[in-house]
């Protein structure tokens, strides 16, 4: 009684999260666009994979030395040398060989401007790049999030827009297929330079009673430990990924995962 009346809640919980989201879909679909509700929340279902090679042979730019982006990039930042070498290896543009095609965060406002401009004109009254570019130039008005500094406009990496997602089911379930499914979801967006948090509260407490050959249920703690793991494995330019994890306090199992 108590697990269904648990269920239950969660079910309500996870329908007015999607209606929420669907709502503000709709409030941001502005005139002249339409935009595939359905398309939007199935998620990563299809992936467009561009080669490096084909984009090499599209776009060719003038890549630079190490030491003359580090004597450029420390300049800007007024002689701060952690700010340039962290400019350096996470938000200029540089593709799989390791070359690097931006001297100073001037060079990758100028890239986010152009790409946010080539949309912009799909819309009425659309912003002009110099105006973009104004609001993002030395950092004055708008500082981007370090995925959109990484990946507007970078046709080098398939890269995510966004530095965070929250994923999980639509329906409660903790079948293996359930569980792989959150797993393979959590890989695909990491090595995309995606952070991913999702919830535990599905997956049934320690001891529960299963119908496979093991009897009974390990609980959440492997599967914490599952997604862990995931996240070692996936690299991110030299970094892992972020994973957060949660479980309702109501959960049988969340002394364990609060100890873990």
């Amino acid at each position: 009684m108590e697990q269904n009346l648990f269920t239950d809640a969660e079910n309500k919980i996870q329908q007015k999260e999607k209606d929420f989201y669907k709502e503000i879909l709709e409030k941001r679909n502005r005139p002249g666009l339409e935009i595939d509700t359905e398309t939007t929340m199935r998620g990563f279902e299809e992936v467009v994979v561009i080669e490096p090679n084909e984009v090499l042979k599209k776009k060719e730019l003038p890549s630079y030395s190490l030491d003359y982006i580090h004597e450029k990039a420390t300049e800007y930042f007024k002689g701060d040398t952690l700010a340039a070498n962290v400019w350096i290896n996470k938000y200029a543009l540089k593709d799989s060989n390791g070359k690097i095609y931006e001297l100073t965060p001037d060079d990758m406002h100028r890239r986010l401007a152009k790409e946010i401009a080539r949309i912009e004109k799909k819309y009425p009254e659309p912003i002009s790049e110099e105006t973009i570019y104004g609001l993002l130039k030395d950092f004055k008005y708008i500082i981007p999030q370090g995925s959109p500094m990484a990946g507007i406009g970078n046709d080098f990496q398939v890269s995510s827009l966004s530095n965070c997602f929250v994923i999980g089911h639509e329906k409660a379930g903790d079948s293996y297929g359930g569980i792989l499914k959150i797993d393979q979801e959590q890989v695909q967006l990491m090595k995309r330079r995606g952070g991913v948090g999702h919830d535990l509260s599905h997956i049934r407490p320690g001891g529960s009673k299963v119908k496979n050959s093991a009897l009974t249920s390990t609980g959440i703690v492997p599967f914490m430990e599952r997604y862990s793991n995931s996240t070692r494995e996936v690299a991110q330019d030299g970094r892992r990924g972020a994973l957060m994890l949660s479980i309702s306090v109501k959960h049988p199992d969340s002394e364990k995962f609060h100890r873990c």
